[in-house]
């Protein structure tokens, strides 16, 4: 379920490509959606564009911390 006030979209990924999301997200303690999120704004800010500014990604899942 999506975060309130988050925009929920699908994305197809090539499945390697997701992969390596997964890895990169477990060894910076994200989830797969905040490490996507995180490349994003990473993504924006190298080119100077707005919404790079706002807060870091923030991990939703349960119970862990």
């Amino acid at each position: 379920m999506a975060s309130p006030g988050k925009k929920s979209f699908l994305l197809r990924v090539d499945p390697a490509l997701w992969a390596e999301i997964e890895r990169l997200a477990a060894q910076e303690l994200r989830s797969a959606n905040a490490q996507v999120e995180y490349l994003l704004r990473e993504g924006l800010a190298r080119r100077g564009r707005r919404g790079a500014e706002m807060p870091p990604a923030r991990d939703d899942r349960k119970g862990q911390n």
